[in-house]
């Protein structure tokens, strides 16, 4: 799944390798270099769903048209509809100067009092969103990390209304943490691990990866012996995968994105590996969770789409007619196990995209 800060990037799909590539050498140099707490909230509802005044909202997605991101922008559009609310979509279509400047069109139409921001390049839009505040505009960012530090989910602008993201760090940790566990269930050591990237330029792929590096540094038995990237896109991930399967045959797990494991579940069968090479992925997708419960994978760390674009609008709401500021919410947080989906919990977890 698993910035610049933080690019979502298709999950996603309708982008070529070659721009993500570029467009991902631009984020890399944007680094964390601090870290602060998460407010651990979830927005509640206002006293009143019927407002003074008109609440116009601009929902700035980063496409649209993809499979993680179709049921956030329905949750959204299902809350803004019970909130009386009229929400325009302008949809990116996974390019970020594109999204820039509709991000200008909205604060400068003077139409909005309400916006919410699901960022490409997340650092790339800080002036503007603050502009908008400064314009008494309520932004709320979604998703992905509007800022530098991708080791938090507190808000990194000054009057933000709320910031309702996953944070990429964790997942990192996470995943290095299922890893760490599965090799020693299956008494490996050493145990070679093929880490999938999905971008590996991507700020947002350099924090995950940095996590995971340490979360795997606990046991010296356990060594990343291959890598390759998947693009979130199953297709992709498969000829990433048998691309290190037959330069080592000896691989003993893949650990990657949902649409990466999804593509290394096909090369794994192609190469008669099926059981002898461990899956972990991250995305908690209905295609995660019927391979967490079959057994076929080991384990999922969760993302929830959803629940993102249902929180956002219910803080954006709350910020409007009552001028309250919710702060940091992640969606994750408050999932069985912290998000970390096995077999022994899968029953407890609903996925919120098909992958």
């Amino acid at each position: 799944m698993t910035g610049i800060t933080s690019v979502p990037w298709p999950r996603r799909q309708g982008v070529t390798v070659a721009t993500w590539a570029a467009i991902g050498l631009v984020i890399v140099g944007c680094s964390s270099s601090s870290s602060s707490s998460s407010t651990g909230g979830s927005p509640s509802a206002p006293a009143s769903t019927q407002s003074s005044k008109p609440l116009n909202i601009a929902y700035l997605s980063f496409a649209v048209e993809n499979s993680y991101d179709a049921p956030m922008l329905a949750a959204a559009q299902a809350v803004a509809s019970d909130s009386h609310a009229t929400m325009k979509v302008f949809d990116a279509n996974n390019n970020p100067q594109t999204q820039f400047s509709q991000l200008q069109d909205v604060i400068n139409s003077g139409q909005y009092n309400g916006i919410i921001v699901q960022p490409i390049f997340g650092t790339g839009l800080l002036s503007l969103v603050k502009q908008a505040i400064s314009k008494g505009i309520k932004v709320v960012n979604m998703d992905q990390i509007l800022g530098p530090d991708l080791s938090t989910d507190a808000p990194q602008v000054p009057g933000l209304s709320a910031n309702v993201t996953f944070v990429p760090t964790g997942i990192g940790t996470k995943l290095g943490t299922l890893v760490v566990q599965a090799c020693k269930a299956k008494h490996l050591n050493p145990c070679k691990v093929g880490y999938l990237y999905d971008i590996k330029a991507s700020a947002l792929d350099v924090a995950i990866h940095g996590a995971f590096a340490k979360a795997i540094a606990a046991d010296p038995g356990v060594k990343v012996v291959a890598q390759g990237q998947s693009f979130f896109s199953p297709t992709v991930g498969l000829t990433a995968v048998q691309t290190m399967l037959q330069a080592n045959s000896s691989l003993n797990l893949i650990v990657g994105s949902d649409q990466g494991i999804e593509g290394g579940v096909q090369a794994v069968s192609a190469a008669h590996l099926t059981g002898k090479v461990i899956l972990v992925g991250y995305g908690a997708s209905a295609a995660a969770l019927a391979g967490v419960a079959s057994g076929a994978w080991y384990a999922d760390v969760a993302q929830a789409p959803a629940s993102e674009g249902r929180l956002a609008v219910q803080a954006l709401v709350a910020a409007l007619e009552t001028g309250k500021t919710t702060g940091g919410v992640d969606p994750v947080a408050q999932l069985p196990d912290a998000g970390v989906v096995t077999k022994a919990n899968v029953s407890q977890f609903t996925a919120e995209w098909p992958g």
